[in-house]
């Protein structure tokens, strides 16, 4: 996705290396590292939406493992105690003005 965007806003990219997705569910990642598999519980999902699977097949993603209390993405998606979340806002690289000055 960020060689299509860099593509798209004319951006040479540095590197020819996949883009990495970090995920936490090993179920999404066993479906998308072994494609489309039309069973009771993935009968509703429409196969155009395990194009992953084919992007990951194509090296353009790497999809990797991550612990979910080490995802970053958490941040987003889940309401964490405040430990956990001021570490995950210093994973992305963010900080508190007075803390840095």
């Amino acid at each position: 996705m960020i060689q299509h965007i860099q593509n798209e806003c004319g951006i040479k990219s540095f590197t020819s290396n996949p883009t990495v997705i970090y995920e936490d569910n090993t179920a999404c990642i066993a479906q998308i590292k072994g494609g489309y598999i039309k069973g009771d519980r993935t009968k509703h999902i429409a196969p155009k939406l395990f194009s992953t699977h084919d992007l990951e097949n194509d090296g353009t993603v790497d999809v990797k493992q991550i612990k979910s209390c080490d995802n970053p993405a958490d941040l987003f998606t889940k309401s964490l105690a405040p430990k956990k979340f001021e570490e995950l806002v210093h994973k992305i690289g963010m900080y508190r003005l007075r803390d840095i000055c």
